[in-house]
């Protein structure tokens, strides 16, 4: 797949990026997926970065969660979830409008250390 990314799920919403993955039939009795996908973003603050999601999209359950499992650029390490909901389905086409809603932990720290600082000067290392 190769779906355009909008900032919302309507049409001629402003695109921002690529939803870009595979995704293959996993489950005997029921229709479900297993989506590998990223998010790759073309627009704005996130032009150039891209996030990773992994997971089971049971298609017919209002609420699907999926994992996010990594990123590149301002995302890289980026560990949350993304809850996928139907937004619209043409029986025609088969195309659907999916909103995904994305939560990504924010707990990601650096340390700034010399590797000859003293034990004084480690414990005084700046957080950022």
């Amino acid at each position: 797949m190769d779906d355009p990314l909008t900032m919302e799920p309507k049409p001629g919403s402003k695109v921002v990026g690529r939803a870009q993955g595979i995704y293959a039939s996993a489950d005997l009795k029921e229709l479900g997926f297993l989506m590998v996908l990223n998010y790759y973003f073309t627009e704005g603050k996130y032009n150039g970065s891209s996030l990773s999601i992994l997971g089971r999209n049971a298609v017919f359950m209002s609420m699907r969660e999926m994992s996010v499992v990594g990123g590149t650029g301002l995302f890289r390490f980026a560990r949350g979830y993304a809850q996928a909901k139907t937004y619209s389905f043409d029986l025609k086409t088969g195309n659907a409008v999916v909103e995904y809603n994305v939560l990504l932990d924010s707990i990601v720290c650096a340390y700034v250390f010399s590797p000859q600082a003293t034990r004084k000067e480690s414990k005084d290392a700046k957080h950022i």
